[in-house]
């Protein structure tokens, strides 16, 4: 069966370099699909999750910010984060949520503290969905 070469690397740390059956990213236009075979691409890479499968069995990780890169079934992401669900601490990320939250019912400032705001609260929502936090408050 042909298989993907799926390459996540930090600017700290290469996360994975594994051959893997499918990927999903979630890119700039949405979640992209990957199979081996699938024609080249260059995308932004979009807070969320990324998940792979591998031997049977699926594994996700926690991706914000950088690019993905889809080339000769080579699935490069080259992420500002890249976080494995052991890796993520959930009260950390849920104190994150708390905070962003008042920050932004309490926002006056520009456009870009806005956006700057609502992508950290993507990120702390992602990363206690993945650790298994997001039903607990």
């Amino acid at each position: 069966m042909a298989q993907l070469k799926l390459e996540v690397v930090t600017p700290e740390r290469r996360v994975i370099s594994e051959a893997v059956d499918a990927v999903t990213v979630p890119g700039l236009g949405g979640e992209l699909g990957i199979l081996p075979g699938h024609t080249p691409l260059i995308s932004q890479l979009q807070t969320g999750v990324l998940s792979y499968t591998a031997a049977g069995k699926t594994l996700q990780l926690h991706v914000s910010g950088g690019f993905i890169e889809i080339k000769d079934d080579v699935v490069s992401v080259l992420a500002e984060i890249a976080e494995r669900p052991d890796e993520i601490d959930a009260a950390r990320a849920r104190l994150a949520r708390e905070q962003t939250e008042k920050q932004l019912n309490a926002w006056s400032g520009s456009e870009q503290d806005l956006e700057e705001a609502r992508v950290k609260l993507e990120r702390s929502l992602v990363r206690l969905q993945l650790a298994g936090g997001a039903s607990r408050n």
